[in-house]
């Protein structure tokens, strides 16, 4: 794994750290972190001051200075002096009492490419238990990562579990100092849940210590206007040879002969050195320890080391060894599959694609890796472009596929999206993207056959996007195991032309009905904003076992789709029928039947009335006088309603309606007013509208319409045509 380069160790001084408590004089109400940088001034983030709900700051504020360890613990009331004026999540708190400590702050400014260690101090919810204890907090700043509005992503090495309660586990470290060597570069803002409680984001220093309010404050407490230093990680050397890891070894081992003579060896070590951005001495003269130390304190120092070794390389051997180092370092996790270079060209290309089309990535996404569990961003309808970097990041963490002939490497995913991109956008975009993914396709081994096999599929997969989405299909699972009311859903876009995409999510877990309401939403926008949609709206269709055909699905609530819309069922919003499918494995020729009553033409429906009570005499109607109809209206009592319906289907009837609060034969009428026998195209969107009058009126004696509607069946997936996905590893 990764090793942090070594050098000097990053600084602080316990005594300058800071515990912050806002609220009103009845009641605390935020907790946070801060660093006391002259007498009287503490660094914090702003909205560690502030009231959420209204923006103000809150007029009680008290802080404690000094590490609860250490003793001598200053408590003093403090007033916000100043805050940045364009936003930035900083601000600055004059002390009531003067907190006299030795020394001086520095400030510094990361540069360069590779991670810097970094330190801090802080007050997390993760370590609060009578009291609220200090943690140090360690790990790495990735210069080169770039969180939301330009923070730097610290890339904590000791990370909490998620809370119980709810509670962010990082509450309470926002405003901590975060020092690289001795100075202070940046403040802890926020935390990042998208990485499993281990990035954390920082504002940087150079960002408000520029401004002139800062400036002159600081003027005015200290000794003068902060100056940022240059902080860029050491040239790391090879540790003793007992110390090496394994990897290390493996490394030094499969480079020795590839570079041969030691002029080779110092070469590429200064080349890959500048291109991480670290300071390289005159003098600098590596030995191949010391060209490992460097590729290891780089995720990307490896794949970068390889680009310009694939260049030098006229050795067939060299360039198979070459193609081994860099399958069997991604196979064991070691380092990032993509170069400095390439990585920043390719978020610099995706950013682009992703502002003009924000549904393209994970409509890609779901076709090119059908196979995978796909990173959280991609499984939503639009990718902001804020989660472009983390998409990328965990694209070139997933595992490759099974290996193609000859030896060679196998179409990593995000190579595989790429081509699917590529081809999916129009002009020069698109030769630049098929270019990038050819460039790096020759550098770590992969045959031109499979990277053309991807190409292939992407072209198929953008012709059958003519198909615009006929149907939406929900199909549900209760969950007996919850101890509520649950569902395990799965969502399909059912196509015009018979094909349909399975819309995976990163992980199975079963929903409420709200939950499942909303997830099908968002299922019907993803196929709205589809290329040649225009304005068809798609129907849905839920399937459902026996036993969920009593389900008012049309009745769940997703609730608002924002603060302008108010909310409703999903009855109301779309034309939504049910479908049950199981009930072919119980009755033999029901699909033969099904299709036979469609093919007869819509013939007069049958209204089932007392004539028909039983199960006996509503067969003997559709074998016989009804033996074509397609339709069926059910009346009557409840306890007799499931026979009777289960009937119909078995029987092949593809269209049944009834009215689920209807209690017996006298409310018939209540269904009148949707024109039951009326045209049957038409049947749907009239049970729609009245599902929104019922919706919208306080009359008890609405019908509730419940409505079946099969038409066909629901193809498998069509596989994709590859010669080297391991399909299934995480199909759900």
């Amino acid at each position: 794994m990764t090793r942090p380069s070594p050098g000097p160790r990053s600084e602080m001084d316990e005594r300058r750290l800071a515990l912050i408590r806002s609220g009103t004089v009845r009641q605390r109400h935020s907790t946070g972190s801060g660093y006391l940088i002259a007498p009287r001034l503490v660094l914090t983030a702003r909205h560690v001051l502030a009231d959420k709900n209204t923006g103000s700051h809150w007029p009680e504020i008290h802080v404690w200075v000094g590490h609860p360890r250490v003793g001598g613990v200053v408590s003093t009331r403090a007033e916000v002096l100043w805050t940045h004026p364009q936003g930035l999540d900083v601000a600055l708190l004059r002390l009531h009492d003067e907190v006299d400590v030795m020394g001086s702050v520095r400030w510094g400014r990361p540069v360069g490419k590779a991670p810097l260690r970094y330190e801090g101090l802080g007050f997390p919810l993760a370590s609060a238990g009578e009291d609220r204890g200090a943690e140090h907090l360690r790990g790495e700043l990735a210069p080169l990562s770039t969180g939301s509005r330009g923070l730097y992503v610290l890339d904590q090495k000791p990370a909490p579990d998620p809370r119980d309660d709810g509670r962010k586990p990082w509450g309470g470290s926002s405003g901590a100092a975060v020092f690289c060597e001795d100075h202070i570069v940046a403040v802890v803002v926020q935390d990042c849940q998208s990485y499993g409680n281990r990035r954390l984001l920082a504002c940087p220093a150079g960002a408000f210590t520029q401004d002139s309010g800062f400036d002159s404050i600081l003027r005015q407490y200290t000794d003068g206007p902060p100056r940022l230093a240059e902080i860029g990680a050491p040239l790391p050397k090879a540790p003793p040879a007992a110390e090496r890891t394994q990897t290390e070894k493996n490394i030094e081992q499969s480079l020795w002969p590839i570079l041969g003579a030691p002029g080779a060896c110092s070469a590429h070590a200064r080349a890959l050195a500048d291109q991480l951005g670290m300071r390289v001495p005159a003098d600098y003269g590596p030995s191949l320890p010391d060209l490992v130390a460097l590729v290891t304190a780089h995720p990307r120092a490896l794949a970068s080391l390889s680009g310009t070794l694939a260049a030098t390389i006229s050795d067939e051997g060299d360039r198979t060894r070459l193609t081994s180092l860099l399958s069997h370092a991604r196979a064991s996790g070691f380092g990032s599959l993509l170069s400095l270079e390439e990585h920043e060209c390719l978020v610099d290309l995706l950013r682009g694609i992703c502002k003009e089309h924000p549904t393209l990535l994970p409509r890609a996404a779901r076709e090119a890796l059908r196979y995978a569990c796909l990173p959280e961003p991609l499984s939503r309808t639009h990718l902001p472009v804020d989660d472009l970097e983390q998409v990328v990041d965990e694209l070139e963490a997933m595992a490759d596929s099974e290996h193609v002939p000859d030896g060679t490497s196998p179409v990593p995913a995000l190579l595989r999206l790429t081509e699917y991109v590529a081809v999916a956008v129009a002009g020069e975009g698109s030769s630049v993207l098929r270019d990038w993914s050819t460039r790096v396709a020759d550098r770590i081994g992969i045959h031109s056959t499979a990277l053309n096999e991807r190409r292939t599929d992407a072209r198929q997969w953008v012709a059958r996007q003519t198909s615009p989405v006929a149907r939406v299909v929900l199909d549900l699972t209760a969950d007996h195991d919850a101890p509520d009311e649950r569902y395990v859903c799965r969502v399909l876009l059912a196509r015009q032309d018979g094909t349909h995409t399975v819309l995976r999510e990163p992980e199975t877990v079963s929903k409420t009905p709200e939950e499942a309401a909303r997830h099908l939403r968002e299922a019907v926008e993803c196929a709205a904003d589809e290329p040649g949609q225009e304005h068809h709206v798609p129907w849905v269709t839920v399937l459902v076992d026996r036993q969920g055909l009593h389900l008012a699905v049309d009745e769940w609530n997703p609730g608002a789709p924002n603060e302008f819309v108010p909310e409703q069922p999903l009855g109301v919003e779309f034309r939504l029928t049910l479908s049950c499918p199981e009930m072919s494995y119980f009755a033999r020729g029901r699909d033969r039947e099904q299709r036979r009553r469609w093919a007869s033409g819509d013939q007069v429906p049958l209204v089932a009335d007392r004539n028909c009570d039983s199960p006996r005499r509503l067969t003997r109607l559709l074998q016989n006088s009804h033996r074509d109809a397609a339709r069926v209206i059910l009346h009557g009592p409840r306890d007799q309603r499931t026979q009777l319906l289960q009937a119909c289907l078995a029987l092949g009837v593809p269209v049944v309606l009834w009215d689920r609060e209807a209690n017996c034969y006298e409310d018939a009428t209540r269904l009148q007013r949707l024109d039951p026998t009326g045209p049957l195209a038409d049947l749907p969107e009239r049970v729609r509208r009245v599902r929104g009058e019922v919706f919208d009126s306080e009359e008890a004696a609405l019908p509730r319409p419940a409505l079946v509607w099969e038409e066909g069946h629901h193809p498998e997936p069509r596989s994709l045509q590859l010669r080297d996905p391991r399909k299934g590893t995480h199909a759900s």
